[in-house]
């Protein structure tokens, strides 16, 4: 059934355009949607290629939307609520954008407690992301509904109880295709060097993670037990794996996203610092 709520989105960028994307036309009309952005040639590529109404700067259009979607730069996030201040009434705000906290949000706005913060990752822009989620009290179990019914138009959704743990998520999943395609760059160096075409390392690379992830996402089998079926003692993926182990890859992974989860902390207080 299609749904009729009205939903402006702040910023036009590429995640906008996948969410727009995955909720035409199912979830709801065109003409239920509106963009504002500061770049013509954005609005301009949204409005020809889903119908959407936009606009290059924020105003009294937003008082009659349902949703609000904050999808702009983090640095630009604190003065876009600033002007968006005037036309918040009961909306119910829908942020992506990383590293500011809902709490903060809210502060900015006076205490407005209908902010859901989401962290999707870049896979939405071929609707296979995953966004983990946090809501503030104020958001009402319905309004929670609607949050997750549009970022699943672009992927799985999964919900935190406490809003620290979006520095997790922003870790794993919101930074994790970087690491996934810096493993696949590796894999493609390697297939070069050992003779194969760039072509060829190129596919047997991609075509490798995506199958490996389909079978750890359909199997009922934990991942290291999926893992331990490949490795034959004394064969060749156990001689791969135990040269990762030598040079400690697993323990650099696992530091390396607590660095990140550290970052995305860091920032939240940065961030958070803004009057």
């Amino acid at each position: 059934m299609q749904n009729k709520l009205k939903i402006a989105f702040v910023g036009g960028g590429n995640m906008a355009g996948a969410l727009i994307g995955g909720l035409l036309p199912d979830f709801t009309l065109p003409g239920c949607i509106h963009v504002v952005d500061v770049n013509q040639t954005s609005l301009n590529r949204l409005e020809t290629e889903f119908g959407v109404t936009t606009a290059l700067a924020i105003d009294a259009r937003l008082q009659d939307a349902d949703v609000i979607i904050l999808a702009v730069k983090p640095q630009q996030l604190r003065d876009v609520v600033g002007e968006l201040a005037p036309y918040v009434r009961q909306q119910l705000l829908i942020t992506i954008a990383a590293g500011i906290r809902a709490s903060d949000i809210s502060r900015w706005l006076n205490a407005y407690g209908k902010i859901v913060r989401a962290m999707p990752n870049t896979p939405a822009l071929v609707g296979k992301g995953i966004t983990g989620m946090f809501a503030l009290p104020g958001v009402s179990v319905h309004e929670q509904q609607i949050a997750d019914d549009i970022l699943r138009s672009v992927g799985l959704t999964s919900w935190m109880e406490r809003e620290q743990q979006i520095d997790a998520v922003t870790a794993i999943s919101g930074s994790g295709p970087a690491y996934v395609f810096y493993f696949i760059e590796a894999l493609q160096q390697a297939a070069q060097q050992l003779g194969l075409s760039a072509e060829q390392g190129n596919q047997f690379a991609i075509a490798t993670f995506e199958g490996a992830a389909q079978l750890a996402m359909h199997s009922s089998e934990s991942v290291s037990i999926l893992r331990e079926r490949v490795t034959s003692k004394g064969g060749t993926t156990y001689a791969a794996l135990s040269s990762m182990e030598a040079a400690g890859v697993g323990q650099s992974i696992v530091t390396a996203v607590k660095v990140a989860a550290a970052r995305a902390a860091e920032l939240g207080d940065e961030f958070g610092q803004q009057a």
